[in-house]
């Protein structure tokens, strides 16, 4: 018999969910389509992954929530940039090159910070 990795599958599943949810929702809110699409949900799977593989389980899970944490920056950094872009009029491709391209920079800034301190 062959053993499914759910590690492995369960986030490609829950994000299929996720996509066909906020198509559904976006016809009868705009925020409730916003708020499914910022949903934690491969937090808990991350989470969920360094835990089973953890031999010491609280002091890992601590460490990456401690990652997590630091590493959210840098998406919230694209997020404001994306909204500020399409406010301006800007296409969605434009939008989303220039958001990532911000983010990346962002990224770049706190694993320079986290390396030199």
């Amino acid at each position: 018999m062959i053993a499914i990795n759910w590690s492995k599958i369960l986030p490609v599943v829950v994000s299929i969910f996720i996509i066909i949810a906020i198509a559904i929702l976006r016809n009868y809110s705009k925020t409730l389509s916003a708020i499914v699409a910022v949903m934690p949900m491969n937090i808990p799977l991350g989470m969920w992954i360094i835990y089973a593989g953890a031999e010491d389980k609280q002091k890992e899970l601590v460490e990456f929530n401690q990652a997590l944490f630091i590493n959210i920056i840098p998406t919230l950094i694209f997020m404001l940039v994306v909204w500020q872009l399409s406010k301006a009029g800007y296409s969605l491709i434009q939008t989303i090159v220039g958001g990532y391209i911000v983010w990346g920079i962002a990224m770049g800034v706190v694993l320079l910070v986290k390396h030199f301190l």
